[in-house]
């Protein structure tokens, strides 16, 4: 549960201490209408040519992008790819980098082929050595490390297995964190988590996890189980499995697991998509942010990050607008009386595995305090219904003269935002009835309201749900508009 705009402004605040792999990211991008006639392979006509920094650099990219402020430690060889990212890096408003020098190895550049018709990927070329740093380099790094880990909010340690995150400069690293109070994240390469002993949260994909864990984590129940015995053993507080287009499980050390299914979205390149992933997870939980929140501010990210070519950052507005996207369905289309089209939308949400909330009101005029209600509800859940007072019952709430406008124009006002996915127009003087049908995750009300005077709140607790409280603001109400309004006009 979470509001989306007090979570953007405490992101702005933090400082992300990112340690990773740095690559050259290439993408060559043309058309393909023939084979060689050299060998049965496929002849590019390229047209377009770019470069982006990658690997651990696409996390600090996307740290920035999210709107925290990073400072970024890596490794390049003395060569021009070298050249290339030290100059990018520089460029990069928000990221102060601090790249050790290694003239025994080359800088790590990948060179990615692309079909530009069918952004299908055809061939990549590597420069690499894949092999761990030299005990002078290691020094090196860990040297650069330690003096910077007090200005962190938290630290992001990137393993793409490319020889700066060794055993020794991890242990040196996740150690002095630790004494410093400092949270780690890990997005790990490694099979053996046992050498990420200590930090705070692992980030692997499923073929990691699986290798890691010789397990098939084939089901969430099974990603689960084998979580535990891999959390004993790096000593972490949770475990993080991305799994493509079916989401994504975290296993906390204490507590149930929490799935989340994958946003669906057109994906035109994985590619840094797992970037995007640990970047935000590094910002949200720097914020304040609990683990659900951060998993489905992570979630909906990597979304995101999938629907665009080359190695792709995402910013604060693009994570905003696929958390509260705009209307599923035409605003006429989402307004329903609460006995019509009701049971096949949830029926549908909850087979998809949505997160359902509710929250509701007369919204006789609507103002910047419903606003925030609305927006901070839809940020807690995967779909948001609206209960709506009906005429007759606003009527009896608040007197003759309530409503100003009717219960049409109030609920098309409503259907109109972006939070809201369904208006459902009730008769009754509490939503009690509806709240026993939708069952919802969330129930959400202003914060002039306590937990027990939410109507509803035992239901919704009885089922597993939660009630969430938002913080009113203050000099705005329906009652004191209509009255100054009336004032005037008089």
């Amino acid at each position: 549960m979470f509001d989306f705009e007090a979570l953007s402004n405490a992101i702005a605040s933090q400082t992300i201490l990112c340690v990773g792999d740095l690559m050259l990211d290439e993408f060559v991008y043309g058309e393909v209408s023939r084979i060689s006639p050299e060998a049965p392979a496929p002849v590019i006509a390229v047209q377009r040519s770019e470069s982006n920094i990658g690997g651990a650099g696409n996390v600090a990219r996307n740290v920035t992008s999210l709107g925290a402020g990073c400072i970024f430690v890596g490794l390049i060889g003395e060569d021009d790819a070298g050249a290339v990212l030290q100059s990018a890096l520089a460029r990069e408003a928000g990221i102060e980098s601090v790249l050790v020098s290694d003239r025994t190895r080359p800088t790590t550049r990948k060179v990615r082929f692309v079909s530009d018709h069918f952004s299908t990927h055809l061939l990549r070329a590597d420069w690499e050595l894949a092999q761990p740093a030299s005990t002078e380099v290691e020094q090196k790094l860990i040297d650069a490390i330690l003096p910077l880990l007090p200005r962190a909010d938290i630290v992001l340690l990137s393993d793409y297995a490319k020889g700066v995150l060794t055993a020794r400069v991890i242990r040196n690293v996740i150690d002095a964190a630790r004494k410093l109070g400092k949270r780690v994240i890990v997005d790990p390469k490694s099979a053996n988590f046992a050498i990420y002993r200590g930090a705070t949260l692992l980030t692997p994909n499923r073929k990691e996890f699986s290798e890691a864990t010789r397990s098939r984590a084939d089901s969430e129940a099974g990603i689960a189980d084998a979580a535990q015995d891999a959390i004993r053993l790096a000593d972490c507080e949770a475990i993080l499995v991305t799994q493509s287009e079916h989401g994504m499980t975290l296993v906390p050390r204490r507590g149930e697991a929490i799935h989340v299914p994958a946003h669906p979205v057109k994906v035109r390149d994985v590619s840094g998509a797992g970037d995007t992933v640990a970047a935000v997870l590094a910002v949200t939980l720097a914020a304040g942010a609990d683990w659900e929140t951060a998993l489905r501010m992570a979630n909906a990210a990597a979304a995101v990050a999938v629907g665009k070519k080359g190695t792709a950052t995402v910013t604060s507005a693009e994570l905003r607008r696929r958390i509260l996207p705009h209307a599923f369905l035409a605003a006429e289309e989402k307004i329903v009386a609460a006995g019509g089209g009701l049971g096949a939308q949830l029926a549908d949400w909850r087979q998809r595995g949505l997160r359902v909330g509710f929250t509701n009101g007369c919204f006789d005029i609507l103002h910047p305090g419903h606003v925030k209600v609305l927006t901070a509800a839809r940020g807690a859940c995967d779909r948001l219904i609206v209960g709506l007072n009906s005429d007759a019952s606003v009527k009896r709430l608040k007197g003759e003269g309530r409503p100003v406008q009717n219960e049409r124009a109030r609920a098309e006002v409503l259907a109109a935002l972006e939070a809201v996915d369904l208006v459902v127009i009730f008769e009754e003087d509490t939503p009690i009835t509806l709240i026993t049908t939708i069952r919802p995750s969330i129930l959400v009300k202003g914060g002039d309201y306590t937990r027990e005077q939410v109507v509803g709140h035992d239901i919704v607790e009885a089922h597993g749900g939660e009630v969430l409280l938002v913080d009113v603001l203050p000099g705005f109400s329906t009652t004191s508009l209509v009255n100054r309004a009336r004032g005037d006009a008089a």
